[in-house]
């Protein structure tokens, strides 16, 4: 899988809600995130009404690319037509990622008795695939929901179990544009607790909680996901930790101090530099005795960025609600500004910047017998709005800042995509078939 937009894997938790989306959130806390140099943001997301279009820009404009996070219930049924359509327009304005669940694996995620009849993973998986295949259609990558670590079902027996059957079910074609999520609660345990997976901890057993051994309830959770992904499918997995980091009052491990506000600061401020290491290996600090973070991670999101002054959770934001930070944040942004001045300074010969030669460019596809006529009556509305460059070649839309895939179904292939985002492109699809299509430019 291409990396995608960010070029650092930092990222944080925006607020746990579905409220903070208007235009003087967006005022409020993207320079925040600006300055502590983050790539990536989950956000809550309904399956009711969309986020704001100009939430979603806002944040891609900048660099940040949104992890959606659908918390979907399992109580109920999802309005697949309803979810279809936000799916598409999220794709349309540039989102690439969608989380589908939360912690099936615990007995709360579901009604009492559905958890105690069998097959409870098949059953999960007859209700995440055809969402999942939802998102495929719309051309977003599916995002198999993060397990609690532990967790009423051992979350790896979970995963494992979920990724051989939906291999046995046929689906080649999700298991190929899947990606993992994670929750990488680092508690008030070591930070490299578990690092290597179950080939340097073989002694881990499900549901064991031995205190001389170590497993995947840490950080290094990731190492063991991509373990179990390396066995079923062959080839470990791109993941995302939707949730990462210790929060205050962590009492994992009964035998060592809960985390206080100097270890807050300790463990994330660490963590983050893991995240934030330069694509050569670089910091501005010494990172000795730390595990790396796998070259599969995508993307660390830090629990929490901030939460409304009523929620359950404002004692675990780092900008708490009466206007006050923890410490950890102006550490990072101090850190964060002198990373990028060594960046500056560190040479890169074998790169030549590529500045952006046009502002906006459209991408029409073109066809061995030659180009549609009406792919140019169709963009007419859009052309008169927008104003973009309109072109055909791939090589001059990577030198745009935005680029818009105009086209019907399968008239680019996925890498296409994938090609222009490394390139440093902005990137928005609209896709559709006949009056589909047209209906769709003439409303953007």
């Amino acid at each position: 899988m291409a990396r995608q937009l960010p070029t650092t894997r930092l990222g944080f938790h925006y607020f746990p809600d579905f409220v903070h989306y208007r235009q003087a959130d967006l005022n409020a806390w993207l320079p925040e995130l600006i300055k502590l140099r983050a790539g990536w943001l989950t956000l809550l997301a309904s399956t009711n009404r969309a986020i704001p279009e100009f939430f979603l820009r806002g944040v891609l404009e900048a660099g940040i690319q949104p992890v959606l996070h659908f918390q979907m219930s399992l109580h109920n049924p999802v309005d697949e037509q309803s979810l279809a359509l936000l799916f598409s327009n999220y794709a349309r304005w540039g989102v690439r990622f969608v989380v589908l669940f939360d912690r099936p694996n615990t007995r709360q995620a579901w009604p009492a008795a559905a958890w105690t009849r069998a097959n409870l993973v098949e059953r999960f998986l007859d209700a995440f695939i055809p969402l999942a295949e939802l998102a495929l259609q719309a051309g977003l990558y599916p995002v198999f929901p993060p397990l609690e670590p532990g967790g009423d079902y051992w979350d790896t027996a979970f995963l494992q179990t979920a990724l051989q059957g939906i291999r046995r079910r046929g689906h080649q074609a999700l298991i190929e544009r899947l990606v993992l999520g994670a929750y990488a609660w680092s508690g008030n345990r070591p930070l490299n607790w578990g690092a290597g997976g179950p080939e340097r901890w073989p002694e881990a057993r499900p549901y064991q909680h031995a205190m001389d051994g170590q497993d995947q309830r840490g950080f290094h959770i990731f190492d063991w996901y991509l373990a179990i992904a390396q066995a079923v499918v062959g080839r470990p997995m791109p993941i995302i930790l939707v949730r990462a980091g210790s929060r205050i009052g962590d009492h994992d491990l009964t035998n060592e101090p809960a985390i206080d506000e100097a270890e807050h600061t300790r463990v994330n401020l660490s963590l983050a530099q893991l995240a934030s290491l330069f694509s050569n290996g670089q910091a501005a600090v010494n990172l000795e005795g730390l595990e790396p973070l796998s070259d599969h991670v995508l993307a660390c999101n830090f629990w929490l960025l901030s939460a409304a002054p009523l929620s359950p959770f404002k004692d675990q934001a780092w900008y708490l609600p009466d206007s006050s930070r923890r410490p950890v944040v102006d550490h990072l942004i101090e850190l964060q500004a002198s990373n990028q001045a060594l960046k500056s300074e560190i040479p890169t010969p074998n790169t030549i910047a590529q500045p952006h030669g046009f502002d906006h460019y459209l991408l029409l596809p073109s066809y061995e017998w030659g180009i549609a006529d009406w792919h140019l009556d169709a963009i007419r509305p859009f052309v008169k709005k927008y104003r973009p460059t309109i072109g055909f070649s791939i090589a001059d839309a990577k030198r745009a800042r935005r680029v818009t895939l105009v086209g019907e179904y399968g008239s680019f292939s996925e890498t296409i995509s994938d090609e222009l985002i490394e390139a440093g492109c902005v990137v928005v699809q609209i896709r559709g078939s006949g009056t589909e299509l047209a209906s769709q430019l003439a409303s953007v």
